[in-house]
């Protein structure tokens, strides 16, 4: 299944439509009699539905001509939500000025602005509150490496 999985991540980067855009996620999943492939795609700049499908087709047409499932399959690509973990570095830069909520290995939470992505670790702008006092502001860092999960904060303001 890994092996697949790994073709599959370089057929998509092979039909992306330039270097803007990469691949964050290929899953494979059984469902029933058939196959799921979630093949999850990102950009800069952002992923338009017509990139999808582009996408979509052209990698099914790829796996049909070189026969790589032999049982029926269903393939879904698309951009990672807003609720979707950030896992690359990559996406990491592209939301550079946005709050942050991350989850440490270690359990603890931190919520901050990312300031800057650099050499596998990000800083964050955090606000630390005492009680009594005024809210000030510091910059923490944290390699990517002890980072278990970092979801972007959505603002209504």
């Amino acid at each position: 299944m890994s092996e697949l999985r790994e073709v599959l991540e370089e057929m998509v980067s092979g039909h992306l439509p330039d270097q803007g855009h990469f691949v964050v996620e290929v899953k494979i999943s059984p469902q029933g009699d058939q196959t799921l492939l979630s093949i999850l795609i990102d950009a800069d700049q952002g992923v338009t539905i017509d990139t999808c499908a582009k996408v979509s087709r052209a990698v099914s047409n790829e796996i049909e001509d070189k026969n790589l499932i032999e049982n029926a399959y269903r393939i879904e690509v698309s951009s990672p939500g807003v609720d979707y973990p950030l896992a690359s570095e990559r996406q990491y830069i592209k939301n550079i000025g946005r709050e942050l909520k991350v989850l440490l290995q270690d359990g603890k939470e931190v919520k901050g602005k990312l300031l800057t992505v650099a050499d596998g670790s990000i800083t964050l702008q955090v606000k630390k509150k005492e009680k009594g006092k005024k809210a000030t502001e510091e910059e923490t860092s944290h390699a990517l490496e002890d980072i278990k999960k970092s979801i972007v904060q959505v603002s209504f303001k």
